[in-house]
């Protein structure tokens, strides 16, 4: 089969590498890639929101199947335009990935079937927002209603600080079009779980539970990032959580979504937060997340190709999903400045034993010489220099927790580059969850 991923981060790193162990994938293209990826796979200078070269490339290479992995070609339409030529996709129509695309859509629909989720206020002009937060209680969490890098969230202590975000995301548009909308909602308190999910619009099968990390520093402190690690499994989804999350969040969802005239196929991700009233949604994602892949995809003991064109093709109830016991831990290691300034081009040292537990996100590959190399031309030598905020993560699996844990660090400590960090709890607060429970029992 002649497969195209379109994508270009460590998420994309992962689904490559878990894909290519079926033996059928005899030739997998990454659309753009990175200098990281090319180890995996062919790149192609085609940018991931470039839907009609996506679609030119499809047809001259005469694609089999062609997994579409980011949030932007999915809201664009990139699985509808390459539907229409016949090409086989993995991932949801636009009508279905609004379900992300807009906050204020996905709300809508929770309010509408019933979906425990965080109460909220919709504003279309900063002054009614403003006016709104001179009484709102605090904490708050402002969203910018369309796609922003996974940095349109503010979790604002003050009125002060809420005030900021709304100007900064309707007055000064932050997040360019995507702030032109605001979702204002009530402050939810209680350990976050991401659960990734395969569907078929009839059939929802979750995978293993993940926590993120998403503040830049130890301690959960500083700015929003997209990610600075993850551990799986999240020790607070329990079987009871997961029941719940079945029956009251899961299920209703992709109901919902058929009901609505918009059946989603692909890879639902639900960011929860477990409250004392129970779980409840913070977020829908229309794609795998990152990087809960990079910890996901290594428990999976199923193919995953399989899966995946089980859930394209309406079956998804027939064919096994099976993930291993133990844990695997990530450690996202990136250029200091991130999420905000940062500077590039610095060589990247990655120890040829740890090279398959790491998965790279913003790297590009330079020929000796020094210039940036063609896409398509990365096997000929040359060597990784940093090209992005958050760079490559670095994984490890294990027994238990705390043994993915260590070894994650481990290979981290191994990894070199310029202006390099890293945070050094990733992983701290499941342990201690973990400790508590074996003192409990």
């Amino acid at each position: 089969m002649r497969i195209m991923v379109i994508g270009g981060g460590g998420r994309e790193h992962a689904i490559i590498r878990k894909i290519r162990e079926n033996p059928a994938a005899e030739t997998v293209y990454a659309l753009p890639g990175n200098g990281g990826i090319a180890a995996d796979a062919e790149c192609v200078a085609i940018g991931a929101k470039d839907i009609e070269g996506i679609v030119r490339f499809a047809k001259e290479k005469q694609i089999d199947y062609a997994v579409v992995a980011p949030d932007d070609p999915l809201v664009l339409g990139c699985v509808n335009a390459l539907e229409a030529i016949g090409v086989p996709c993995f991932g949801p129509r636009k009508e279905a990935a609004i379900i992300e695309g807009s906050k204020v859509f996905a709300k809508g629909l929770m309010k509408k079937y019933g979906i425990p989720t965080a109460e909220y206020e919709v504003f279309e002009e900063a002054e009614a927002a403003l006016r709104y937060l001179e009484t709102a209680p605090v904490p708050t969490v402002i969203k910018a209603d369309g796609l922003a890098l996974g940095k349109g969230v503010t979790v604002a202590m003050t009125r002060e600080e809420a005030a900021a975000a709304v100007r900064e995301a309707m007055e000064d548009r932050k997040f360019g079009e995507s702030g032109s909308r605001i979702v204002i909602e009530e402050f939810l308190e209680g350990p976050e779980v991401s659960v990734l999910s395969f569907t078929d619009g009839e059939t929802i099968v979750p995978m293993v539970s993940s926590m993120d990390h998403k503040r830049a520093l130890d301690g959960d402190r500083g700015p929003n990032t997209g990610g600075m690690g993850t551990i799986a499994p999240n020790p607070f989804y329990t079987e009871g959580v997961a029941r719940e999350c079945m029956e009251r969040i899961f299920l209703p969802t992709i109901r919902a979504m058929k009901a609505e005239g918009r059946e989603f196929r692909g890879c639902l991700y639900f960011g929860l937060m477990i409250t004392r009233e129970g779980p409840k949604v913070i977020e829908y994602n229309c794609r795998f997340g990152d990087p809960e892949t990079q910890v996901v995809l290594p428990l999976m003991e199923s193919d995953l190709l399989d899966v995946m064109r089980a859930v394209t093709e309406g079956r998804l109830k027939d064919c096994p999903v099976r993930f291993r016991k133990g844990a695997c831990c990530c450690v996202v290691e990136a250029s200091e400045g991130y999420p905000g300034t940062y500077r590039k081009g610095f060589e990247i040292r990655i120890p040829e034993e740890i090279r398959e537990h790491v998965y790279v996100a913003g790297a590009e590959l330079k020929a000796d010489g020094g210039e940036a190399k063609d896409a398509g031309d990365e096997t000929a030598g040359g060597h990784l220099v940093t090209s992005g905020g958050r760079v490559l993560g670095v994984t490890a699996t294990g027994r238990t927790l705390k043994e993915a844990v260590r070894l994650a660090y481990e290979r981290a400590e191994k990894v070199t580059f310029g202006n390099r960090f890293y945070r050094k709890d990733i992983g701290r607060a499941a342990l201690e969850a973990v400790a508590l429970a074996e003192v409990k029992r």
